[in-house]
């Protein structure tokens, strides 16, 4: 199986280093295009297999999946430059905010497409990635989620969840981090050197996620856990409430959604 990857920045690079360190891809069968050539070095410094272009069309022309990793507002300008095997290639979007109907439009009504949501912790293999098709077989469905799920988890949705899971997964990440740097900061306040309040709070963070996903439990009944009667942890949780902290992280993610 060959990839095609148009884009070698943050989101490109990303997923042709999750490639290559999976089992479904082998890297002298991935080559990615871009026009500059500084981040199609670093690729090849990565793994010497991977194959590299500046000339979009040739890294496609042999390809059984072509995935676009450009910004949204130059997809239909690179899209429209190729050539492209409809009928035969599986096309993947990482550009968000775009429907299957334009694509529609750029590429042809029958073509296979998946619109995909990584994110930024692609780079580590831990993403949540969102996944959307359209005239998809449940073999090709499953195809792109076995290729993402080798680079943290990935999940099918509608394409109508997209806007909304996005606000989720891919912004939510940031409030998350945004939450690690406010405790980082009040562990300096009470006089932990700010690196070791870091990895002590990213850790904590982590722990967290691996109860929710390796036990299918809910918040609810892990933060019951440890918030004993007349305990520390939940005057904490109450302080946190008086200060509207749920309502600011829901109205946060409803935003991201307007």
């Amino acid at each position: 199986m060959k990839v095609a990857i148009i884009g070698a920045g943050n989101m490109g690079g990303s997923i042709a280093r999750g490639l290559v360190q999976g089992s479904l891809v082998k890297a002298i069968d991935i080559t990615v295009a871009n026009p500059t050539n500084t981040k199609l070095k670093a690729l090849k410094v990565f793994n010497t297999e991977i194959q590299t272009t500046n000339n979009n069309q040739s890294a496609i022309n042999n390809a059984d999946i072509v995935i676009f990793a450009v910004k949204p507002w130059l997809m239909q300008e690179v899209i429209c430059q190729l050539s492209l095997a409809s009928d035969k290639q599986i096309i993947v979007s990482v550009a968000a905010g775009i429907p299957f109907s334009e694509y529609e439009q750029w590429i042809g009504p029958s073509t296979t497409i998946f619109r995909l949501i990584p994110n930024t912790a692609i780079s580590q293999l831990q993403s949540m990635t969102l996944i959307a098709s359209h005239n998809a077989t449940k073999e090709q469905e499953q195809l792109i989620l076995n290729l993402f799920n080798e680079m943290g988890v990935a999940m099918l949705i509608p394409e109508k969840q997209m806007a909304a899971a996005t606000a989720l997964t891919s912004c939510g990440i940031a409030y998350v981090l945004k939450y690690i740097q406010a405790a980082m900061q009040a562990g300096i306040e009470m006089g932990i050197y700010p690196k070791d309040a870091m990895k002590m709070v990213a850790q904590s963070v982590k722990g967290a996620a691996e109860l929710i996903l390796s036990n299918e439990t809910h918040p609810s009944v892990e933060i019951d856990k440890v918030t004993t009667p007349g305990g520390i942890t939940i005057k904490g949780i109450n302080e946190l409430e008086h200060a509207g902290f749920s309502s600011a992280i829901i109205r946060a993610i409803k935003a991201s959604n307007s």
